[in-house]
């Protein structure tokens, strides 16, 4: 490996291994993508085969808490790792951890929610192949020597080609990572995102040929009397996404309260997320099928199959009640399935709130007059681009994937104004995304700010200088001033036994006595030494830093390790200089 590296280093530049390392990740992120959705289908397969959809299944009682059981079994003794919120994770990778994430990632997430979502878990596999194609991405660049910021352009990669991979949609899996994952990116940085987008797609293209996960025909073309129901569908949207954000929130409060009581985790969210897909099937798994019923339903008796297996089958004149009931306890089956043991993302969640809910108001609009008449399937669609605009805060995104999806660009113009104005509704209640918020409020999530991304992208191990000379504090001023001497700098740390930081001397302080030999033997250091202006942890954030740097203008900081044991010093001009060396890299790409 070092021979190659070696060879690499010098036949093969930085940007154009990138490059080739983009077009690994987008073959590897399409094939864990087929292979999990092969294993989800071949799951639901073999469990529901023999389902009778003219009534109720009481296996539908069994099989979630199954799943979730043998998930939870699976990450507590295979991964010994939490691997849940997996978008979440690659955000914080990116903030905090160089844009470094696990071995295991490559794979644990695939299978976790295979078991988690084949078994009926209420989730989506988006956001666990998402993770697996960033991990893929990060540890390639890991093994090859690569800096992050290439890291992370590869963890980018990553995923963009995971979104492309799963949905066909190479120009949604880009702006996905923009929108959502990425800080400011260079053009050098947006081509390896194509390459990998774009490869990605051509080879789920033959893996699965030409099937996609929705199909939609458009029949009615949108005109210009319709825009009002699409700015209130929008709103409605985001209203929809707010409602999940904060429900999702506080289920999982819920759940963290439970602390480590697995069991207890196990039987609440278990018998919750049961009880929930035995009232309602169309919560089974990640619902794709009722999202086609109600893209392609052109009858009543089309779209009352989404009745099918449920104690409403046979009741049309109950689909309006059935559908808004149905949106409004997705968000606690989705919760349940992930609190209580249970892998998976919010992404098709999203999609599947947005379609039921495009549906309800197309149809209650219809139903009390209030305009001129919207299309039901139409409407489906276009719900489904802003509940995702809303929940992910990426009105891009919901514009592209939705019209890349279903092949609805001729629906483009409606897709901006939903997606617009869901995002401009969840935005006033909630600043940051359902995948953000939580490491927003620890002041932990990477932004599109250049200044706050390079800040973030500092290492702070990368500017310690351990070469130091401490002192004891039992030291005579006179054994004090020789190791002045010999010391290359004017600050020293004083030190007990144990390493731990007592406070510091700096000679600036004591030039009114070192040239008194008289007063050598009458001072220890134990009484000339200081308190250093602020202390540095050696897990503080870069930005952290910097505010200490600039609210104590000192030149010099110690860094001590969790028990407080001295690390070493940061100095405030190498820290600059290499932020200004960042700052620099960044805009000459």
């Amino acid at each position: 490996m070092q021979r190659f590296l070696a060879w690499r280093q010098q036949h093969i530049s930085d940007k154009q291994f990138t490059l080739l390392l983009s077009f690994v990740v987008g073959f590897l992120a399409a094939v864990a993508a087929w292979l999990l959705h092969a294993l989800i289908r071949q799951i639901q397969f073999l469990l529901t085969e023999g389902f009778d959809h003219t009534s109720i299944n009481w296996l539908f009682l069994v099989y979630p808490i199954i799943g979730i059981y043998l998930t939870s079994l699976f990450v507590r003794y295979i991964v010994k790792d939490n691997i849940s919120h997996g978008i979440t994770r690659i955000l914080y990778a990116i903030a905090r951890k160089q844009s470094r994430l696990k071995r295991h990632n490559c794979w644990s997430s695939v299978i976790a929610s295979a078991i988690t979502i084949g078994f009926g878990g209420s989730v989506g596999a988006e956001a666990p192949i998402v993770l697996t194609g960033s991990a893929i991405g990060s540890n390639l660049g890991k093994l090859f020597k690569l800096d992050s910021h290439r890291l992370m352009v590869l963890v980018g990669c990553g995923a963009a080609a995971a979104i492309a991979g799963i949905f066909k949609a190479p120009i949604a899996g880009l702006v996905f990572t923009l929108e959502v994952l990425m800080i400011d990116l260079t053009m050098a940085a947006l081509l390896p995102l194509l390459v990998a987008s774009v490869t990605a797609v051509l080879f789920s293209y033959v893996f699965n040929g030409s099937d996609s996960l929705f199909h939609f025909t458009q029949m009615d073309p949108w005109t210009i009397e319709r825009v009002p129901a699409y700015i209130l569908l929008g709103v409605f949207g985001g209203l929809i996404s707010l409602y999940f954000i904060r429900m999702m929130t506080a289920c999982e409060g819920v759940f963290s309260r439970l602390g480590n009581k697995r069991y207890a985790k196990l039987a609440l969210g278990g018998i919750m997320l049961s009880l929930l897909i035995f009232l309602f099937p169309s919560l089974y798994g990640e619902g794709y099928n009722s999202i086609n019923v109600l893209l392609n339903g052109k009858t009543e008796a089309d779209w009352n199959t989404i009745l099918n297996g449920s104690l409403f089958y046979g009741h049309g004149n109950l689909l309006v009640p059935y559908v808004g009931l149905v949106l409004l306890t997705k968000v606690f089956a989705t919760s349940a399935t992930n609190g209580g043991g249970g892998c998976g993302g919010t992404f098709a969640p999203s999609l599947f709130l947005g379609a039921f809910g495009g549906f309800l108001f197309s149809r209650v609009w219809n139903a009390e007059g209030v305009g001129v008449y919207i299309p039901e399937s139409n409407f489906a669609m276009l719900g489904m681009a802003a509940v995702m605009a809303g929940v992910m805060h990426a009105p891009l995104t919901g514009i592209f994937l939705i019209a890349e999806l279903t092949g609805g660009y001729s629906l483009l113009i409606p897709l901006m104004i939903v997606s617009t104005c869901s995002y401009l509704t969840i935005i006033v209640f909630e600043p940051h995304s359902i995948y953000g918020m939580r490491l927003a409020r620890e002041g932990k999530l990477i932004t599109h700010h250049t200044d706050h991304s390079v800040l973030t992208l500092m290492s702070l191990e990368s500017i310690i200088d351990r070469q130091y000379m401490a002192v004891s504090p039992d030291m005579k001023l006179s054994a004090l001033v020789h190791a002045l001497s010999r010391s290359k700098s004017d600050l020293l740390p004083v030190l007990d036994d144990a390493g731990t930081l007592l406070g510091e001397i700096n000679l600036a302080n004591l030039r009114h006595i070192v040239f008194r030999t008289e007063l050598y033997s009458h001072f220890t250091v134990s009484q000339l030494m200081s308190r250093p202006p602020e202390i540095l942890g050696i897990n503080d954030p870069m930005e952290e830093v910097m505010s200490k740097f600039d609210k104590t203008d000192a030149r010099r900081l110690p860094v001590l390790d969790t028990d407080g044991r001295l690390i070493g010093y940061i100095s405030r001009t190498h820290m600059y200089a290499q932020y200004r060396q960042m700052v620099a890299d960044f805009s000459a790409e």
